[in-house]
């Protein structure tokens, strides 16, 4: 089963999705036509007055990925996982800061500095941090335009930073929460991958284990702790894990390595899940929020698989979920491009420089393309993201690999780059 077909009308109004199969039909009797590619959305050729059918959208902020769900009473119809590139923008910024101290360390002629009062704006977040809430609204924005929607659901809180590293805090209601464990086994599976840390076994019960025991002296703290299986749990006993991993020098070291991650995800978390609720507020729509425990006792309780678009369909205060859909829109955040003038080596130093014009006869970089080709030796149909040069012999990225020199009079437009690249789930 495939995402439902979002509708809008011929002054486009968001009408309520409808089945692939009806739009199938819409678009044969030619009654419809293709609006958008991504997310598949197609447009009626008269206008529609009648009451809508509210939608409402679930959402479940991450560090890496966001997952999004539509649901039409307690149906998910529409689905979809959002992968941000907030590492890449920080890796490019690291870049970016050593190109400019190497070339302040040259004998180069001296520059005042042209600004020294640059104040932060309250509730500034690094770039890192505030392209999560961005790339999230805007697919929350484009949403909005082609489903009527009439709520959001966000799951506000996750983790607890300080509870996970000091479980002993002061106040006995705070430090023995009914949710205490539950944050705290739900952030060991997304550290430590969902599989034991000894053996690697997936798929069966993970029991919380002390990596130092609290029979000789260990702590509750998570840096201390870690999942196992049954087995190794029982096999290590009270073993420090010096002695029991005696003989797998490196499963030792990876694990001693990786139990002393900081939580950075969570705290990234934390930081950009109160700036998204207020940004949803400021849609005017009403906004409802639930817990990360929340959500998995509602996804346990309705026996679904672990994945980002249905952890947002279990997001808040659910009777029942009917899942329509099995195949949810990949979408990953790419960008659109750079602004420098010039690309640099390694040292720093201009190797390239960048066009004056990104488009050619039409097109850009990046644009996904259908190009027919009659006769020669590519004919055939080529469909997929395209790279273009001045001479008009393009590139052409397809599933089964690369087709180069493709004349752009073959080609058509079927999705113009918006800075993400798309694909389907399982």
């Amino acid at each position: 089963m495939s995402n439902y077909v979002l509708v809008i009308d011929t002054n486009q109004k968001p009408l309520t999705p409808c089945s692939p199969g009806t739009a199938r039909r819409l678009l044969n009797a030619g009654k419809a036509a293709v609006f958008r590619q991504y997310p598949f959305t197609i447009v009626l050729k008269k206008a529609v007055e009648s009451d809508l059918e509210s939608c409402e959208l679930k959402i479940d902020p991450g560090s890496k990925t966001t997952g999004l769900a539509l649901l039409k009473g307690n149906a998910v119809v529409w689905a979809g996982e959002l992968s941000h590139r907030g590492q890449a923008i920080k890796n490019d910024l690291a870049t970016r800061r050593a190109c400019r101290r190497s070339r302040r360390s040259r004998k180069t002629r001296y520059r005042e500095p042209r600004f020294l009062n640059r104040t932060r704006p309250k509730g500034w977040l690094p770039p890192s941090l505030s392209h999560r809430v961005e790339t999230t609204m805007t697919w929350v924005n484009r949403l909005r335009k082609l489903c009527p929607i009439f709520s959001i659901s966000q799951e506000l809180v996750r983790f607890d930073t300080q509870k996970l590293q000091n479980p002993e805090v002061s106040g006995v209601e705070y430090q023995q929460g009914e949710r205490f464990g539950y944050e705290v086994r739900q952030y060991l599976l997304e550290k430590w991958g969902r599989k034991c840390a000894y053996c690697g076994a997936e798929n069966v019960p993970l029991e919380v284990e002390h990596i130092h025991p609290k029979s000789k002296g260990g702590s509750d703290r998570v840096s201390n702790l870690t999942l196992a299986c049954h087995p190794c749990n029982l096999t290590k006993n009270t073993q420090d894990v010096q002695d029991f991993l005696s003989g797998s020098p490196d499963l030792l070291a990876r694990i001693l390595k990786q139990s002393k991650r900081p939580l950075k995800d969570a705290a990234a978390v934390n930081a950009t899940r109160w700036r998204l609720f207020e940004e949803l507020k400021a849609t005017r729509l009403p906004v409802k929020v639930g817990t990360g425990g929340q959500t998995k006792y509602n996804r346990c309780r309705f026996g679904l698989p672990k994945t980002h678009w249905l952890d947002a369909a279990c997001v808040g205060e659910t009777d029942s979920i009917d899942v329509q859909t099995l195949q949810p829109l990949s979408i990953k955040a790419t960008g659109h491009g750079t602004r420098q003038m010039c690309g640099i080596d390694r040292d720093g130093f201009p190797i390239r420089h960048r066009s004056k014009s990104r488009f050619v006869r039409g097109f850009q970089t990046g644009d996904i393309v259908r190009a027919e080709v009659p006769k020669g030796k590519k004919a055939g149909i080529h469909v997929g993201r395209v790279a273009v040069r001045s001479t008009g012999s393009f590139n052409i990225s397809t599933a089964k690999g690369l087709v180069q020199g493709i004349n752009a009079k073959y080609c058509k437009h079927i999705h113009q780059k918006d800075g993400y690249s798309y694909s389907y789930g399982d």
